[in-house]
């Protein structure tokens, strides 16, 4: 189904503690919700993913995969703050009739659920069977599980972590600092922090990969080379096809975004207390070369989330393999769900 928008009557309040007003979340829905409302799954997306879920994890998510809309529906919505249709630094800002730009407020994962569950009630569903997401996704889905757990019956979560570690914040300071060196950040157009956001997606790609990957795929065979390496090309194509899809407000927005998540903030701050109140049955994949959100942090959910599995698939695609991996993924969903 095409991409479809929600708009928020009332006045859509932050944690920082400023409001949107007219707030717009943008959807895919895919399948049918069945009589009974028993059918539903729930996609959250990473960082510079849309609500087109079937586009950007294909095989597992679609006609003929494990999440079929033949047999479920499915529902991914763009996470606000984002430049996919959702409310996000490029939307008009009511008040002033600019577009936000800069001035766009600080957003957290608890604000992306809280948009989530103004949409679930607004397409009347009640239950969700499966709430599922990947790395930045999967941030979500842990916050949505604390927020309605008597909502949300079962959890798949990959390549994620309760909390954000000082290593992703680090990795996210660079990220920003690398827009906010464009000459153009902030210059209250478009296209401003491209060349940033070029180099911010270089440094993102060092750690959705790892030293085994570039050895294997971006290695010269040419050892007279001095110059122009593939390893190089590569990284500046990546760069370059991200700025042709993305904004760099957005980027810089939700890495902050990201920086923000620490389920037992404001909850007593416990985090082993908070995730041993998850009582869901919970999937937990953890990738063997991950760097960026490594083993470590699934282990650690698994160990004090009283009701979850931790599987380990081994792959050389470290953090990306979350979304490559999809016939691993599938192996070890496909017994999960159906025992739900």
């Amino acid at each position: 189904m095409a991409l479809q928008k929600y708009t928020c009557e009332s006045p859509f309040l932050l944690e920082c503690g400023e409001t949107l007003q007219g707030l717009e979340i943008a959807y895919h829905t895919y399948g049918k919700m069945n009589a009974s409302g028993t059918n539903i799954i729930w996609v959250c997306h990473a960082l510079t993913a849309n609500a087109d879920v079937a586009d950007w994890w294909k095989g597992l998510v679609g006609e003929g995969c494990l999440i079929n809309p033949d047999e479920y529906f499915i529902v991914c919505a763009n996470m606000i703050g984002s430049c996919y249709g959702s409310t996000g630094p490029l939307s008009i800002n009511i008040a002033s009739h600019q577009p936000y730009y800069s001035n766009f407020p600080l957003v957290t994962i608890r604000d992306m659920v809280a948009a989530y569950i103004l949409l679930r009630k607004h397409l009347g569903i009640e239950t969700i069977q499966l709430l599922m997401g990947g790395s930045m996704g999967g941030y979500q889905v842990l916050e949505w599980a604390v927020m309605e757990p008597s909502v949300i019956q079962q959890l798949f979560l990959i390549a994620t972590s309760p909390s954000e570690s000082a290593w992703g914040v680090a990795v996210h300071t660079a990220q920003r600092l690398a827009i906010e060196a464009d000459t153009t950040w902030r210059h209250h157009v478009a296209e401003a922090g491209a060349a940033g956001l070029k180099a911010a997606r270089a440094i993102g790609m060092l750690t959705y990969r790892n030293y085994a990957t570039f050895q294997e795929k971006q290695t010269d065979p040419d050892p007279e080379k001095i110059d122009d390496f593939k390893a190089s090309s590569y990284i500046n194509y990546q760069g370059q096809k991200l700025v042709n899809r993305f904004n760099a407000y957005s980027y810089w927005l939700l890495t902050k975004a990201m920086d923000s998540h620490h389920l037992a903030r404001g909850r007593g701050g416990n985090l082993i207390a908070v995730l041993q109140s998850i009582q869901q049955p919970t999937l937990i994949i953890g990738i063997s070369s991950d760097i960026l959100c490594p083993l470590d942090e699934q282990q650690f959910m698994a160990t004090y989330m009283p009701n979850a599995v931790l599987e380990i698939i081994h792959s050389t695609y470290g953090h990306d393999g979350f979304i490559i991996e999809t016939q691993q993924i599938t192996n070890l969903l496909k017994p999960f769900i159906h025992q739900g």
